[in-house]
């Protein structure tokens, strides 16, 4: 088997050599053979560590295919699209690590030697890679997680190329002042603080000059690479990974499109006084070059900051999840990329209000009416621990006898809790820990399963689990009022379609009617947990207590 890993590597590399080379629309000379040959010999001998562990187990044992079954997943999620990892972080599952742990050691090194040589897209995955701290072993996201820190910097005659390109001119005709040193470095862009001519404080979002060339060609790389390893292990299939990163890294890659995104939401959300998206400067900004309001606040899982300018913790998670719950069922255009540092936090100094900063719009989900309605209805399902109409949406959505799985994925909790009611009771250390030990030998039918749902269901999954990631941080999680807005957006959204459906004026006003019990319903029913949980409601509860014992 490992012989074999070594030859269908070698012939990749011959393979995708000649293809590249024969490629009218790809220069082989800016893709670079070490770049290339890098990224090969990486594979090769990851994938090789990882078959030589197998020698010592008894090839069709149980624990052969377990062993299997994880060293090929992680083959796999090497080369992975950069949307993956967060949507198989949904699960919250946590993949058994071999027991040869110093082979998770090496290969993760190995990995991050690559990402750093290679950077751009390479870097963008192993970032995501880092982040999961229940689906990779220990070794990979405590090794990975320096990527965050390790982004690349375009030098200064860089950025100077980049802005004299698009723009037309030098910094020093456009700026009064311009930082050096950028605020925050990515793997596609960096961004500068900088004084406009007029005095006013912008952040400069400046793309670095090889990234657009280089990563359709490390896309490319990724699929050849892809395809080889899915020759030694053809139980799994992910070329549906490399579909979404050609679909979706062009758009983050358009700045301009980002820019409209912006606005957009922006518009879309206005009634939401505590959410602030930095005003887009059109004149200054191209599909490399965006120049937006300078915006500044700590990151939205930055407890101790909150606690420091005395942010209210609860109320920023709830808001952030009525800000997503109202993108996703409500509008069905939903930012899908919430990590900490693209959302953040700050106290607004004259009416004393938190307000929620969102910024990078790059990368937006469109939900068809079809599969938003289906999303609610099943949404809605679980909050009700309805199993019947959970199986009924589930499947509706692609999930088929899968659907418990599907279940699990979307709530990041057991199938018991699911069964009990997801709104009952926060997830336990028990539940953690079962969820965890179990996921390995899932994974077949997890891959068979992203297989079958609808690819908009992909970037929701990730949203899912980076907003989960914020209230783990802020520990908020499974609260009470986060289902209670996602009801009512619910409900909302439901009723609006149903009305726009309907031709009948009796019809329209019984659904109206419908649709202002069902909200007043949970308006009261959210008033009795407030009193549940206050002072006031404590002092009721034990006058009523002691009223009912001075009875009898």
């Amino acid at each position: 088997m490992a012989r074999r890993a070594l030859k269908l590597a070698s012939l990749a590399a011959a393979a995708s050599g000649i293809y590249l080379y024969g490629n009218k629309f790809l220069d082989p000379n800016d893709f670079g053979v070490v770049r290339v040959g890098r990224a090969i010999a990486t594979t090769a001998v990851i994938t090789y560590d990882y078959l030589t562990s197998l020698r010592s187990v008894p090839y069709g044992s149980e624990e052969y295919d377990f062993l299997k079954s994880q060293t090929l997943f992680k083959s796999m999620i090497i080369f992975s699209c950069p949307s993956l990892p967060s949507s198989f972080s949904s699960v919250r599952l946590f993949v058994m690590g071999c027991p040869e742990s110093k082979v998770h050691l090496r290969s993760a090194e190995r990995l991050r030697e690559l990402c750093c040589a290679n950077r751009g897209t390479f870097i963008k995955v192993g970032q995501h890679l880092g982040a999961l701290d229940y689906l990779l072993p220990e070794e990979y996201t405590r090794t990975l997680k320096v990527l965050h820190n390790q982004a690349p910097q375009s030098t200064r005659q860089e950025i100077e190329q980049v802005i004299r390109e698009d723009l037309g001119k030098e910094i020093k005709e456009l700026f009064v002042s311009f930082e050096d040193t950028p605020l925050g470095a990515a793997s596609l862009a960096q961004v500068h603080k900088a004084v406009l001519q007029d005095g006013r404080t912008v952040a400069v979002k400046i793309q670095h000059p090889k990234v657009q060339a280089q990563s359709s060609k490390d896309i490319l790389l990724m699929e050849v690479l892809l395809l080889v390893v899915k020759q030694i292990f053809p139980d799994f299939e992910f070329m549906w990974l490399v579909e979404e990163a050609k679909k979706n890294l062009p758009l983050e890659l358009d700045f301009l499109n980002e820019g409209r995104n912006a606005e957009k939401v922006a518009h879309m959300l206005k009634n939401f006084d505590f959410l602030k998206v930095p005003r887009i400067y059109w004149e200054l900004s191209t599909r490399r070059v965006l120049l937006m309001e300078f915006m500044e606040g700590g990151q939205v899982n930055d407890r101790a900051y909150m606690e420091r300018n005395g942010i209210n913790v609860n109320e920023i998670s709830r808001n952030l999840g009525k800000l997503y719950s109202e993108m996703i069922f409500v509008n069905g255009f939903v930012h899908c990329d919430p990590h900490p540092g693209n959302v953040l936090v700050k106290k607004c100094p004259a009416s004393g209000k938190a307000h929620i900063i969102l910024l990078d719009h790059g990368l937006y989900q469109v939900l068809s009416e079809s599969f938003r309605m289906d999303y609610c209805h099943l949404w809605q399902a679980l909050i009700k621990a309805d199993m019947k109409r959970v199986q009924k949406y589930s499947r509706q959505l692609g999930a088929g006898d899968l659907y418990p799985l599907f279940a699990c994925m979307l709530t990041a909790r057991s199938w018991e809790s699911v069964n009990r009611g997801i709104d009952r009771s926060p997830v336990s250390a028990s539940e953690d820990v079962e969820i965890r030990s179990n996921a390995a030998a899932y994974l077949p039918q997890i891959t068979q399963l992203l297989n079958n749902v609808p690819r908009q269901m992909l970037l929701l999954l990730k949203t899912n689990d980076l907003l989960r990631g914020i209230e783990s941080a802020l520990h908020t999680r499974a609260s009470a009022s986060s289902f209670l807005n996602m009801s009512r957006c619910c409900i909302r959204a439901v009723s609006t379609y149903q009305r726009s459906k309907s031709h009948s004026l009796y019809r329209r006003a019984q659904i109206s009617l419908t649709e202002a019990l069902s909200l007043w319903q949970i308006n009261l029913y959210e008033l009795f947990l407030w009193l549940k949980g206050s002072q006031l409601g404590n002092w009721v509860i034990a006058l009523l207590s002691r009223m009912h014992h001075s009875m009898y």
